[in-house]
């Protein structure tokens, strides 16, 4: 245990004192909220600002659809009302059209009405655009011709002005006891992303040493006193221990953020958007999830004689971590469902997806320790499996190790 501490310790010490780890460290908190509150900022105080084109020869309709959108809490368009100049209104589309293929022109594109025929009670809507990637302009338009309809409608069944705007007012949901369901999404995610983006890091980065000080032979001194299995376990323990520290850096630095006012205005009051529970689930299921993917990274590490080789391999780390990404669509809209709680529960998955259901929603107790049990036998099997590849690759130069040579590796006592 004394030679484990003494591994585990000098990687530790070698990696914190790093100006990669103190620029990262400091960095990426910095990065991240100022990409999270600088979009939250824009995204409060901008508004769309278009300039569109109504044609229609019912002017009524026209007039109540300009007030509609220019009434509109997120939009300051500029709009402008135009009758067909014929009868089918070619020169007017032709005048248009111009316009959005100008380089000179202003408009953002047009709203062309059609009447309703005899047949169709309600208005044919066509929106040319300038640009096809314009969909804000778009959905704005979509929902105030909506209302715009439904107050004709409401009007014709006899109801006053006043009885429609109560009608229509927007309807505001109380979250203050269970906090808003889109803050507690994005904090899921955010934390999602923290592990993702750390064991698979940190994952790579005990390959990496396995290689550079295979490079180097400085294994050759260190095993004449120290076993292969104790340095493997002090390998992977000082790797996670710079990875907790560097999470719990990043926890502080979110507190902190979270603390203050713009924080508050920005997320709203009453709750935090990660709770104690949250965090306390994380640091749990990021230890399991980095012995699991650190095992198999100096597995890798010890097969390999270069990071070219090592990139070749990276498939058996990148794919499962890949495979939780793409299940968080799938927990997202049913959390609870038999094949969310089925993946959440796959060794491989359960400290990314396991965590993200907790954060989600209310996960029986029997499922998170069948995760822990699960987790922690699929651990000893893959130290066993590359504590015998370990202290037989660490020695071997040249070329990389086939199927059947790395079997007969895991026979040797």
């Amino acid at each position: 245990m004394h030679n484990i501490w003494l591994i585990a310790r000098r990687e530790y010490l070698e990696r914190i004192r790093t100006k990669a780890f103190l620029v990262a460290t400091i960095l990426i908190p910095l990065l991240m909220g100022g990409f999270v509150f600088g979009s939250g900022y824009l995204a409060s105080r901008t508004k769309s600002s278009a300039h569109i084109v109504v044609v229609s020869s019912d002017a009524n309709f026209a007039a109540d659809l300009k007030h509609e959108l220019l009434t509109g809490k997120s939009s300051s368009m500029t709009v402008d009302l135009l009758a067909p100049s014929t009868s089918n209104g070619d020169d007017t589309r032709a005048t248009l059209d111009q316009n959005l293929t100008s380089k000179h022109g202003d408009l953002t594109g047009y709203l062309w009405i059609t009447p309703p025929s005899q047949s169709n009670t309600r208005p044919a809507f066509t929106y040319v655009p300038r640009s096809a990637g314009d969909v804000t302009t778009e959905d704005d338009l979509s929902a105030a011709i909506k209302n715009v309809i439904t107050r004709e409608g409401l009007t014709r069944q006899g109801m006053g002005a006043s009885d429609i705007d109560a009608l229509m007012a927007p309807v505001v949901i109380d979250t203050s006891k269970t906090g808003d369901s889109r803050t507690a999404f994005g904090a899921a995610y955010l934390l999602f992303f923290l592990m993702y983006m750390v064991i698979m890091l940190y994952g790579m980065n005990t390959a990496r040493s396995i290689i550079e000080e295979k490079t180097s032979r400085v294994f050759e001194v260190m095993l004449s006193t120290i076993k292969p299995d104790e340095m493997l376990a002090g390998k992977i323990l000082g790797v996670g221990s710079v990875g907790l520290t560097q999470i719990a850096v990043w926890m502080l630095a979110a507190a902190a953020l979270g603390a203050t006012p713009f924080a508050t205005n920005l997320i709203g009051g009453g709750h935090a958007p990660i709770s104690a529970t949250q965090i306390f689930f994380f640091v749990i299921y990021f230890i399991f999830g980095f012995l699991v993917y650190s095992s198999i990274a100096a597995a890798l590490g010890a097969i390999t004689n270069s990071e070219q080789e090592l990139q070749q391999l990276n498939m058996f780390l990148v794919l499962p971590l890949a495979f939780c990404f793409l299940m968080i669509f799938v927990i997202t809209r049913a959390p609870d469902s038999t094949l969310a709680q089925i993946v959440s529960l796959i060794p491989f998955c359960s400290p990314l997806l396991m965590n993200f259901r907790i954060s989600l929603t209310t996960v029986p107790p029997w499922q998170i320790g069948l995760s822990f049990v699960l987790m922690s036998l699929t651990i000893v099997s893959i130290l066993w499996v590359a504590s015998r590849i370990y202290r037989v690759g660490i020695l071997m130069y040249g070329k990389k190790p086939n199927l059947s040579e790395l079997l007969r590796w895991l026979k040797y006592s």
